[in-house]
């Protein structure tokens, strides 16, 4: 059936688990499509029949080829796209093509990003790095304001890693402005896509993104072990990385010795082997992202976060999650009394949501959820809370 036709509730036969589970947590592991289990039965054929000769064959090129397949999600083109294992690896990367040395030495990042990207940049003041934090307004915590990281960003910044979507209270962030005071003052940004891509649309080349990272295991349902970096462009011609490996050589099967050289593509942001198999559990979730739209997957998330959001707000619970569309990405979090204890009473009955402290019980549905599977959770925690 073609997609333009195929109901969004005809897709959920494509994951399994929700034919047994509440499964309302895609912002922290998307449900397994399906499709996953035969393609890492070829990747296991491609290894025990083709042996080595596979790398030649295919494996060599996927970090890339399947970075293509991503890459229209991003709004980005084929060949900007490079595929990691995570995103704290693809920060690492992007911060070896940069010295913190000189007058511009500044990383300005919010108290909302996700603790893994503020542990890596908080670590390189060790080598320079002049790190401000910019802190949530107590008056409103849900949100940063966009006035104080644009006020923050001035001409001794250089980077500016920036979360689409909060983690925390899925406040959607002014990816646009920001990006556009920081060239304004000659900083670059990292936008990171985490919590947004395969939810929200997302367009680098309209924002004039500099870098763009993420990763698979949430929205995209691509499982973990593979994260994305994104470079625009004419970025990618003049930096040079020093975290670096032999995908990143022009020559890599000449073994030559002494200084890197670097290939005039997106290769030159790779450098050790990379994790194969992963790139092929990763397609089928690509495949059915593509398939269904981003644009429509948004239009269902609006509908059913207002939903979820009207629905705890009759019951007199605290919503950490801004209630306008523009601002509300694909996550609701309630803020219920005795909140770590409602979460194990809610995974014994396998209704699948997390709790992150000074936030809430996050719940996630994605295109393949349900009313009624948002009407199960609200009637257990009312359930749970009574008792």
């Amino acid at each position: 059936m073609p997609a333009s036709v195929k109901d969004l509730i005809d897709y959920r036969d494509e994951f399994p688990i929700l034919a047994t589970t509440t499964y309302l947590i895609s912002n922290s592991l998307g449900a397994m499509p399906r499709g996953v289990e035969a393609a890492l039965a070829r990747y296991a054929e491609s290894w025990a029949t083709r042996g080595v000769r596979a790398w030649e064959e295919a494996w060599w090129e996927l970090a890339v080829k399947v970075g293509d397949k991503l890459a229209p999600i991003l709004g980005a083109d084929p060949g900007t796209v490079a595929l990691h294992e995570n995103v704290t690896t693809t920060q690492a990367v992007i911060a070896s093509c940069f010295r913190f040395d000189g007058p511009r030495r500044k990383v300005v990042l919010t108290d909302k990003e996700f603790p893994s990207v503020i542990y890596f940049w908080h670590a390189q003041r060790q080598h320079g790095a002049e790190i401000e934090l910019v802190e949530t307004d107590s008056i409103d915590p849900l949100r940063v304001p966009t006035e104080k990281i644009l006020e923050a960003i001035d001409e001794q910044t250089l980077l500016v890693p920036l979360s689409h979507v909060l983690f925390r209270t899925g406040y959607v962030q002014d990816a646009a402005a920001i990006i556009e005071k920081a060239h304004r003052v000659g900083a670059h940004v990292i936008l990171d896509t985490y919590q947004s891509a395969g939810v929200l649309p997302v367009d680098v080349k309209k924002w004039d993104a500099d870098f763009c990272v993420g990763g698979t295991l949430k929205w995209l349902c691509g499982g973990p072990g593979v994260a994305y970096l994104y470079v625009r462009p004419d970025l990618r011609e003049k930096l040079q990385p020093t975290f670096t490996g032999w995908f990143a050589h022009p020559r890599p099967f000449d073994f030559e010795v002494g200084p890197n050289a670097y290939c005039d593509n997106i290769y030159r942001f790779l450098n050790g082997t990379p994790h194969i198999a992963c790139f092929y559990a990763v397609e089928p979730g690509l495949d059915i992202i593509r398939e269904v739209g981003v644009e429509r997957i948004r239009r269902r998330s609006l509908r059913i976060t207002r939903y979820l959001f009207d629905s705890a707000r009759r019951r007199g619970w605290r919503v950490h999650t801004p209630e306008g569309d523009d601002e509300r990405g694909g996550t609701i979090i309630f803020d219920v009394p005795r909140g770590p204890e409602v979460l194990r009473e809610l995974l014994q009955r396998d209704i699948l949501v997390d709790y992150r402290p000074r936030a809430g019980i996050r719940v996630s549905p994605h295109f393949y959820n349900t009313e009624e599977e948002c009407d199960r959770l609200l009637a257990a925690i009312t359930e749970i809370l009574s008792s």
